[in-house]
């Protein structure tokens, strides 16, 4: 199906390809039906949390993996009971700044997608992680 995109015009997403929040993002209760858009020049780390309901509705995610020595999310069983079975992948939202040195993501609130249905779910961890931690060494 063709869908409408804030940053990429008309985009044609299959349906395997739309993921469906069990637990919507924060804020945003009415949208449910998103997809992924990567982009090849910004490369993987980045990608569009593209809403196919409201075209104008779009996200940054952001892969926590360069924080892997610090930050290892643990999901609830009742979250991995909602999400089902399968593999899970774990994006952080990301607040872009117009001095892209103070840009912040999310550690505490993560989306998490499972890759093997298209279920998926914004989720509060349990652990004491920071809502605005600095992308960068040196940002504020």
């Amino acid at each position: 199906m063709i869908y409408k995109t804030r940053d990429f015009g008309e985009r044609e997403i299959p349906d395997s390809k739309v993921v469906i929040f069990k637990q919507p993002i924060f804020g945003f209760d009415d949208y449910t039906r998103y997809t992924l858009i990567f982009d090849e020049e910004i490369g993987e780390q980045i990608v569009w949390l593209q809403s196919l309901e409201e075209p104008e509705l779009c996200f940054l995610l952001f892969d926590p993996s360069m924080f892997e020595d610090f930050y290892k999310p643990e999901i609830t069983d009742d979250t991995e009971k909602s999400l089902g079975a399968g593999d899970y992948a774990c994006w952080v939202v990301l607040s872009v700044k117009e001095d892209f040195n103070d840009s912040t993501v999310n550690l505490k609130s993560p989306v998490i997608i499972n890759t093997t249905s298209g279920v998926a779910s914004q989720v509060i961890l349990e652990q004491n992680y920071p809502v605005r931690h600095p992308i960068l060494e040196g940002g504020n």
